[in-house]
């Protein structure tokens, strides 16, 4: 593959909602530079983008997947993302590297969830944006519709810079309304515009017109003079207007009959920016503390950002990353800024799916990958030992839902902490935690789908099987009121007895306080040898509960009298007693259980809000606030965890797949009394059935 300079790369990523065509525009967009014989077909499994097993399996790419195109002096990075919302880490990683965006919409469907999402996410970043109207050759497929729905939701700044020729299964071509020119395929070139579609053109041209004139002072002020804007004018106002994100032009296609896919690949060279365009970068340099803005040049300083890492069982770890300064060799070695580590650079690689092309360098504004970096994660910056520079990461979504993981043989219990360590690195999105109040090892991510593939990925790479359940609340325990008792453990067996005097005051503490243990022992009641075994019977006993052997939470333990043997007493006799008094002491200070309680936003279309609320409501939930953004509703509420469990996967069936929600825990409450006496008798009866099955043993 060749080596380009950043005005001649063009980094692309691919988005919309599932099934919407970007892996068929991927696979369109390779044909049509010669990068593969035939157009391969998602269907079939013979698509260049859907290499994994698990993608083949489902018909969805679940990974971010580069296709370097090269075509007429240019290339061009295509960035296929997936467009199942449980999979957005991919999508942020892929935007992060990206300096334009194709949002391909479904002639069928129209604007769909997805298509909201991934908007509101170049929102966030101002990314460039180009829409593609794609399977215009289905049935029911309106491009009309389709461009009044991209209007009423995205604003007058979508303009038509192509209207399509014939409808359904006879569309052909395409008019192009700059030029004034019809397309239909290779074989026929450019030719006069269809007389049914003039007018037509002409109104989209007018259009066009006014939005490109106003991204100019000059132009705008011709336009309203009264004056026609040149075919060139219209370009530069174009170009000029794609960049700032004041317009967002439409193209119209079909990816899997290859119509309309030849004029993206001039429209991407022509229009959309290169990495020498783009807002310039900005790092932070820790040797100075200052900020420095970052000029896609080799001769600058080098600054590679890691946006990907895939474990691979043979080839170990796959780092992709694209060099924003300076350029990354072959056989180099380069600093990770975020602990100094020194990494040696092996053999560099372009990738297309699965190939990996062997190249010497990777220069500024492209990407690339290497293997078998040691230390470095998603989300690195890779510099000059002598100049440390640090990227700004990408901000992921915290996961939503959850699953306790089991290991299915001894073996997989062996292979299974590795493995998982692995998964993690490779998907920012994935969390896994041991919950220590429960026992349970906690895989967390964005929805049912993102855990069972992570779950089956598992198995297919790293040949362990994991069996997953519903995790258990990490309910604590905590007194409401004082309460005074004695400990007392006395043992007498012949020789040498055991003997441990406690008084013991238990006090309620405010929530998040955790245990205290403090002393108030005078005239030696207890010698202050003894002292430290007290507390540390005390911190043993309380993790099983007197009501339903949770963790004993947000209480004093305070010893304030007792007494002592000068021969029978020790420090496990003092620890013994710490236990009685634990037992006896806490069913009198008013014993609760506490649940946790999660801070949540909920993001719906504003026809579903009255769902939403009388839903949060069932849930014993308590809306904090709501807000309106665009045609969005936020609502902000609090929620036991008990209740959420398998809201991922509630909320997408009350909306139609289009709510989204994220949250975090808050703090932890009592549970109401009717609730907590089913959680005990639960605990009591599961405790009952450990017991009887120990005593079989």
């Amino acid at each position: 593959m060749n080596e380009y300079t950043a005005e001649r790369i063009r980094n692309i990523v691919l988005m919309g909602h599932s099934s919407s065509g970007k892996t068929s525009l991927a696979e369109a967009l390779l044909f049509n530079t010669g990068a593969v014989t035939r157009l391969g077909k998602v269907d079939d499994n013979t698509s260049v983008s859907d290499f994994d097993p698990e993608e083949q399996r489902r018909k969805i790419s679940i990974n971010t997947s580069l296709i370097p195109c090269e075509w007429n002096g240019y290339k061009i990075n295509v960035l296929d993302t997936p467009g199942y919302v449980d999979f957005v880490g991919e999508v942020k990683s892929a935007l992060r590297v990206a300096d334009c965006a194709i949002v391909v919409v479904d002639a069928v469907s129209g604007v769909e969830v997805g298509t909201e999402l991934v908007w509101q996410y170049a929102d966030e970043i101002r990314l460039p944006r180009i829409i593609l109207i794609n399977k215009l050759d289905r049935e029911n497929a309106d491009y009309d519709r389709v461009l009044a729905q991209l209007r009423e939701r995205f604003g007058k700044g979508v303009v038509s810079l192509q209207i399509p020729i014939g409808k359904e299964a006879n569309f052909k071509g395409e008019v192009n309304v700059v030029n004034r020119k019809a397309f239909l395929g290779h074989a026929n070139g450019e030719a006069a515009v269809p007389g049914d579609l003039t007018a037509r053109m002409e109104e989209e041209r007018g259009k066009l017109m006014e939005v490109a004139a106003e991204s100019d002072d000059q132009l705008i002020e011709k336009y309203l003079g009264g004056e026609e804007l040149t075919d060139e004018e219209m370009k530069a106002g174009l170009k000029l207007g794609l960049r700032q994100g004041a317009l967002t032009p439409v193209l119209c296609g079909s990816a899997t009959q290859n119509i309309g896919i030849p004029y993206i690949l001039k429209f991407l060279a022509d229009y959309a920016p290169s990495p020498a365009e783009a807002p310039a970068t900005a790092a932070k340099n820790l040797a100075t503390n200052q900020e420095e803005k970052l000029a896609p040049t080799e001769a600058g300083s080098l600054a590679t950002f890691v946006f990907k890492t895939l474990a691979d069982p043979y080839v170990g770890k796959l780092t992709y990353l694209r060099v924003y300064s300076g350029a990354m060799e072959s056989d180099s070695r380069v600093s990770n800024a975020r602990d100094g580590h020194e990494e040696r650079v092996g053999q560099l690689y372009v990738l297309r799916g699965k190939e990996q092309i062997a190249v010497k360098k990777i220069s500024a504004g492209d990407i690339g990958a290497v293997a078998k970096l040691q230390e470095t994660a998603t989300g690195d910056t890779l510099c000059d030992k002598g100049h440390p520079l640090v990227l700004p990461k990408v901000v992921y979504p915290n996961p939503v839902y959850s699953v306790a993981l089991t290991p299915k043989t001894k073996t997989d219990l062996d292979k299974m902490g590795a493995a998982l360590q692995r998964l993690v690195e490779e998907d920012p999105t994935l969390r896994v935690h041991r919950e220590q109040d429960t026992g349970e090892t906690v895989m967390s991510g964005m929805g049912d789908s993102h855990v069972d593939v992570a779950v089956r990925r598992l198995k297919q790479k790293f040949g362990v099987e994991l069996l997953t359940s519903v995790p258990k609340i990490p309910y604590k325990e905590t007194v409401t009121k004082v309460a005074k008792v004695q400990g007392r453990h006395k043992k007498q067996t012949g020789g040498r007895g055991q003997f441990g005097d406690t008084w013991i005051r238990f006090e309620p503490l405010p929530r998040g306080a955790g245990f205290e243990f403090a002393e108030e022992v005078f005239g030696g009641a207890v010698p202050h040898s003894f002292i430290p075994a007290v507390e540390k019977g005390m911190r043993e006993i309380l993790i099983k509960g007197v009501l339903a052997g949770y963790i004993t939470t947000d209480f004093r333990a305070v010893l304030y009298d007792g007494s002592y043997h000068p021969v029978d007493s020790s420090e496990i006799a003092f620890k013994l007693a710490a236990h009685k008094a634990f037992k006896a002491g806490i069913p009198l200070a008013g014993p609760v259980l506490l649940e946790p309680i999660m801070n949540v936003t909920i993001t719906v279309p504003e026809q579903f809000m009255g769902d939403v609320l009388g839903d949060m409501n069932t849930k014993r939930g308590r809306v904090q606030g709501m807000d309106q953004k665009g045609a969005w509703s936020v609502v902000t509420a609090q929620a036991p965890l008990a209740e959420l469990q398998r809201y991922a996967t509630d909320l997408r069936s009350m909306t139609q797949g289009r709510g989204y929600f994220a949250m975090e825990f808050s703090h932890m409450d009592t549970v109401p009394n009717h609730i907590a006496q089913q959680i005990i008798e639960k605990a009591k009866k599961e405790r009952a059935g450990e017991e009887a099955e120990e005593e079989e043993e």
